[in-house]
């Protein structure tokens, strides 16, 4: 099992008008990465302040399932998020457990 960093940005589908909780589906959004999380596949997630940017810590065993799982969020299909960069990342201190 490896570690990769997820680089995830707003698409067309994010109203710049509303807050993160309030965007569309957010309830279905939220109770998808919870599942992930719940499953250890994503261990880290949150917005990185100032930009249009998020970024997440994932556990897998490949890009293509980082690319793979993440596909499946309802904001991937409706654009409201989209990936654009799973890079692999090598802890050297500190832990995830």
């Amino acid at each position: 099992m490896a570690i990769f960093v997820v680089k995830r940005v707003r698409g067309s589908g994010w109203n710049e008008s509303l807050p993160l909780e309030q965007q569309d589906d957010w309830p279905a959004h939220a109770a998808f990465m919870d599942n992930l999380y719940d499953e250890g596949f994503v261990v880290l997630v949150g917005p990185l302040e100032g930009t249009r940017e998020f970024l997440l810590i994932v556990r897998a065993e490949s890009t293509d399932e980082v690319s793979s799982r993440l596909a499946a969020d309802c904001w991937v299909h409706k654009d409201i998020s989209r990936i654009v960069d799973v890079r692999p990342w090598q802890l050297r201190l500190g832990s995830l457990d």
